[in-house]
């Protein structure tokens, strides 16, 4: 397994949807995800979050699916990350992974996890990734 990482920034909408009736509650919201990657991840991706703000300045949380496509490192496809972090107080706990077994085409076997920070309203992206061996049948 050779590990690489590529950072950059992104540009993400994020639009609220309504709930189906009788599914949810208002205190939890849900959105769609419309985000381009640049950098030496030139993709788009699109996705679904759940989120909630809690009742305390800066805790919440968020659950999210978003499948991306595009390039990366010059390898062109697709992969789907799932997000499930937290916010505690102002103190951030990411767990963004690539869903295995998600990659297409010439990512086919990716696997890693990303960061993302916010910087003067501004979005960032740190992704670590490598490829998994083929399996052997």
């Amino acid at each position: 397994m050779c590990k690489q990482t590529v950072s950059g920034p992104f540009d993400v909408d994020l639009t609220p949807q309504s709930d189906a009736p009788g599914i949810g509650h208002p205190n939890v919201g849900r959105m769609s995800i419309d985000k381009h990657f640049h950098g030496e991840l030139e993709a788009h991706s699109l996705g679904q979050m759940l989120g909630v703000r809690s009742v305390e300045a800066g805790s919440g949380g968020y659950v999210a699916m978003e499948r991306v496509e595009g390039t990366l490192a010059g390898r062109t496809g697709s992969f789907v990350l799932q997000h499930s972090s937290i916010m505690n107080r102002g103190t951030p706990t990411q767990a963004i992974m690539v869903v295995p077994d998600s990659g297409t085409d010439q990512l086919v076997g990716l696997a890693g996890e990303m960061t993302i920070d916010i910087i003067d309203g501004k979005h960032f992206y740190h992704f670590d990734y490598w490829f998994e061996p083929e399996a052997q049948d």
